[in-house]
């Protein structure tokens, strides 16, 4: 379990990894003559998709006749992300790469400019996401296209059975797998009705697995968390606003929250939560499918018990974690035309749907109309499971990254840090929500 944990989690980088990008990267190529291009794919932890993938490039080759070269790097042992960083110091390798999150902005100055393929894109299937235009774009420009391939939502996932003996939550009731308007039991999930569900599971024996460790499930659930109260560590202008109203709240939430979740939250990395639910000692994770798909070869009762659904609402509505792969040109690639004509092709929905279809849903389009695909209608065991894993119109939700909308180069050190989730892991401990404020702030001072 932890190594394919490992093998689909993109690393986010930092200063400290980028200097350590400069070991040997076997993927580093020299320039491809016109008519061909090269392509690096994040190698998918499930993998038909990467079989798709192959099947598309080769009908890109016969229909333009353009050579592509393309390897699928995995990210374990930090390889997609050394790979990006030797092309970056060589100045050569491939013309297209798969860069994640962060990495983006890391390496901003160095993308090239890429508004006409979005805005292609986006007049055609829609509005890219809050977090593709967060992190896709570098002083007003997109740098970097935003891709389904590895794109996740992190929402809930619930066994039905469990939520309903002991919660009283029936979550297939709540959301079923049908369109149409939002039910009343789902504008009934709020925040307080899941710390009612976390209690009544935690005392029957089957507690929310809620990590409060510093790795990236756990940021992003406490980042959830606290923009549902719109509490924000680091505003949009780069001010620390930790002593704020909704901070406080949102501590307060959570000081009532983490008493309810496992005795080792604290030490919970992004493979735990994983394990707590298909081993049956979990009732709720926060999730992409990949737990549940992991189940279905491994635990099927487990699978056809389990359901996908948003996140609930707190007084400044839904946020649902959410993490992105871009597809991205450098500035010092000898064959851009290709390059975005590949990129383009690529993202087309017929493309796009046969993909997410081969990774059993995973994948998800970052584009407002792509998301009304059917793809995932019917995904199971149980039929309908994933139907609610996109973010849907009746959702009344949006896509966030943990610390939007702090200046990016801020945001991605208190990401890294898990400053959020190390906040939560010293409530649980027993300090006080003073003695919590005054850490963050000096935590905080440090990267402003």
């Amino acid at each position: 379990m932890a190594s394919r944990k490992v093998s689909r989690r993109r690393f986010i980088a930092t200063t400290a990894v980028a200097s350590s990008a400069l070991v040997a990267a076997p993927f580093v190529r020299g320039a491809f003559a016109a008519g061909q291009v090269s392509v690096f794919f994040w190698d998918h932890w499930v993998p038909a998709g990467n079989v798709e993938m192959r099947k598309q490039v080769a009908a890109f080759q016969e229909k333009h006749k353009i050579e592509v070269k393309a390897d699928f790097i995995t990210s374990q042992g930090r390889q997609t992300l050394l790979t990006i960083n030797a092309e970056a110091q060589a100045r050569r390798g491939h013309d297209i790469i798969t860069i994640g999150n962060w990495n983006v902005q890391d390496h901003a100055d160095k993308l090239e400019n890429v508004d006409d393929v979005v805005g292609q894109l986006t007049s055609n299937f829609g509005a890219a996401n809050a977090v593709s235009n967060y992190l896709g774009k570098s002083k007003g420009k997109w740098v970097a296209v935003p891709s389904s391939w590895g794109t996740q939502n992190k929402g809930p996932a619930a066994r039905i059975s469990m939520m309903k003996q002991f919660a009283g939550i029936d979550v297939v009731k709540m959301y079923p797998a049908a369109d149409g308007a939002e039910t009343p039991e789902a504008k009934a999930w709020t925040n307080e009705a899941m710390l009612a569900a976390a209690e009544a599971c935690f005392k029957a024996g089957k507690p929310f697995g809620i990590g409060l460790g510093t790795t990236a499930d756990n940021v992003d659930t406490a980042g959830s968390i606290f923009a549902s109260f719109g509490a924000e560590l680091v505003d949009a202008k780069g001010a620390i606003k930790i002593k704020s109203a909704e901070v406080r709240q949102a501590l307060e939430y959570c000081q009532k929250l983490v008493k309810f979740l496992p005795a080792d939250a604290q030490s919970w990395d992004d493979s735990s939560n994983n394990r707590a639910l298909i081993a049956g000692n979990s009732a709720f994770i926060y999730n992409p499918p990949s737990a549940w798909a992991v189940a279905v070869r491994d635990a099927p009762a487990v699978a056809a018990d389990t359901w996908h659904f948003p996140v609930p609402s707190g007084p400044k509505g839904r946020f649902v974690p959410h993490s992105m792969n871009f597809w991205a040109i450098w500035q010092f690639a000898q064959n851009k035309k290709q390059a975005k004509a590949l990129i383009e092709f690529l993202m087309q929905p017929a493309n796009v749907d046969a993909r997410s279809t081969a990774v059993m849903g995973y994948d998800l389009p970052p584009y407002e109309k792509m998301s009304q695909s059917k793809v995932w209608d019917k995904i199971g065991p149980p039929e309908g499971s994933l139907y609610h894993y996109p973010v849907r119109k009746q959702h009344n939700a949006v896509s966030h990254l943990a610390h939007m909308p702090a200046p990016p180069e801020i945001a991605v050190q208190i990401y890294n840090r898990g400053t959020a989730p190390t906040m939560l892991a010293k409530l649980k401990a027993g300090e006080s929500i003073e003695q919590v404020i005054a850490w963050g702030e000096k935590e905080l001072q440090a990267f402003v």
